[in-house]
């Protein structure tokens, strides 16, 4: 899971985002170890069913809509003929549907077509970028369907996977996923994704700015990530509590 990809990025993206040469390094290690990159929908459908996936399947996705993807990732990922999926926050690209909110420079929707045309598939990530499971059902579904609506308007045709803002979902949020026509969501939980987890709640690991070459090599090949993600763990857990408290609160008000 990537974010920003920036030389230079905003101090709310730097942590998550990786500078541009980190991630040529980490897309040439893919390649020489003989990993496979799908997308998404490729993804969901070998799980109902479809052609099975490659040897050493990878995906790389990247949240949020960041300009970098284009400008510094796309070209990358061109040299090696990988395909990647980009899970976007509709109200934060730069154009009509601008909502305001955006942590840094975001794609135009000239350069999402770009990024689809070159192979890049493209997810829903919702439209302004809330914490899902804390909206009431209305605001949820409006947030799902006009990131959908917008999507298919700007694209040609509906998207099929999505990403969870923040990571966070619960039932209702992935049921309201599903009911608004994605095939396949994503989590973060940094952990490797697997079957048990079902089409709606698939983990990711995190890249961030500190992910050296070696520590990103361990990642991929599923060694240490308990350890490595630790600290994000327990965090996790502490503030799964609140978030909880914070729900209760507002069905007794």
């Amino acid at each position: 899971m990537y974010h920003a990809v920036a030389h230079s990025p905003a101090r709310a993206t730097h942590g998550l985002s990786v500078a541009p040469g980190a991630f040529a390094e980490q897309m040439a290690l893919l390649d020489e170890r003989g990993y496979t990159p799908v997308t998404c929908e490729r993804l969901g459908v070998a799980w109902r069913g479809g052609p099975p996936l490659p040897p050493r399947p990878v995906l790389i996705t990247f949240d949020d809509g960041y300009e970098g993807v284009h400008r510094h990732a796309l070209p990358v990922l061109d040299r090696y003929s990988f395909p990647a999926t980009l899970f976007i926050a509709t109200g934060w690209l730069r154009g009509p549907y601008e909502t305001g909110g955006a942590l840094d420079l975001m794609l135009c929707w000239e350069q999402v077509r770009e990024l689809a045309g070159a192979g890049v598939e493209i997810g829903g990530h919702s439209h302004t970028h809330p914490q899902l499971d804390q909206l009431p059902a209305e605001r949820l579904w409006f947030e799902l369907v006009r990131c959908r609506e917008i999507l298919t308007k700007e694209l040609g045709g509906p998207p099929g996977s999505f990403a969870y803002p923040y990571g966070y979902s619960s039932r209702r949020v992935r049921q309201a996923v599903r009911s608004a026509g994605f095939q396949i969501s994503l989590a973060v939980g940094n952990a490797l994704a697997a079957p048990h987890q079902g089409p709606y709640a698939l983990r990711r690991v995190t890249v961030r700015r500190s992910t050296r070459i070696e520590e990103f090599e361990r990642l991929v090949e599923g060694r240490a990530i308990g350890r490595t993600f630790a600290k994000d763990r327990a965090l996790t857990k502490s503030y799964a509590l609140i978030r909880r408290s914070r729900q209760v609160l507002r069905k007794v008000h």
